[in-house]
């Protein structure tokens, strides 16, 4: 059985607990980073810290473990990793447990602290649609952290499902293209490269900062009418890269062999 990490000690999965109690659990109240390994190396941590860090003075939350102590057991969860082998760590901090109550009084407790590692999904080329069931919130600053609250995201995958599809593109409240349910968004527009600013309520991805230096990228809203003058497009995570194929029906033809994608997906 394969091992987690959980507050400090390393369990087998199937041992591993956490309280009914935690607000992770009950409320959603903390914050996570996906983290891609290929055999013993993970990629980005030094970003990915600073981006957990800035996650948790956006809520408050205190991370409980030095980054060294949690990079020793990221490579020790790595350890006898085959050469070649994508991998997917989870790295999910949460407030830990209180009282019921939205703030009561102990809520600032023990936060809980987890590290997972699970075989990294495939990435194939993907049919979308603009999701008509939700939209994401550019006002909250939690449109800005790896929030655990993805309720709008699951709505907007549900329907892409309903639908036929593989994913959906999901707008903001203003009509304005922000992300895909699980990545940053780009798309190509007479020849130029174009994903939405961060104002536009998305998460400033690892991938996505990359895709932008290495394409020269425009971080500039995108409406409606601009989406379908698109020829080309693909989402980016930290843990890969998909072509969008079409969006409502509409063909993504366009040719993609300018897309730096091994440059970019480096340790």
């Amino acid at each position: 059985m394969s091992a987690v990490w959980l507050n400090g000690d390393f369990v087998d999965q199937g041992e591993a607990r956490v309280p009914v109690a935690d607000r992770g659990f009950t409320l959603a109240d903390g914050i996570f980073e996906t983290i891609k390994a290929v055999g013993s190396t993970p990629f980005w941590l030094s970003d990915h810290f600073e981006r957990l860090k800035a996650g948790a003075v956006e809520i408050g939350l205190t991370i409980p473990f030095s980054e060294n102590r949690i990079s020793d057991a990221i490579d020790r969860l790595l350890t006898g990793a085959a050469v070649d082998t994508p991998s997917a760590i989870r790295l999910t901090v949460t407030r830990g447990s209180a009282a019921r109550g939205l703030w009561p009084k102990d809520a600032a407790s023990q936060p809980t602290c987890v590290l997972t590692v699970a075989p990294s999904p495939a990435t194939h080329p993907q049919d979308f649609v603009v999701c008509r069931s939700t939209r994401r919130n550019e006002h909250s600053p939690l449109s800005r952290i790896k929030s655990l609250g993805y309720g709008d995201n699951i709505l907007a995958r549900r329907e892409a499902i309903d639908r036929g599809v593989d994913d959906a593109v999901m707008l903001n409240t203003e009509g304005h293209v922000a992300c895909a349910t699980v990545g940053n968004l780009f798309v190509r527009i007479e020849g130029a490269w174009i994903t939405p600013p961060k104002a536009d309520g998305i998460l400033p991805g690892l991938a996505r900062k990359r895709f932008v230096a290495e394409l020269g990228a425009a971080e500039a809203s995108i409406s409606s009418d601009m989406l379908r003058k698109s020829d080309a497009g693909f989402v980016c995570n930290s843990l890969g890269f998909s072509r969008i194929k079409s969006i409502d029906g509409r063909d993504m033809p366009g040719d993609l062999a300018e897309i730096p994608v091994q440059s970019v997906y480096s340790p």
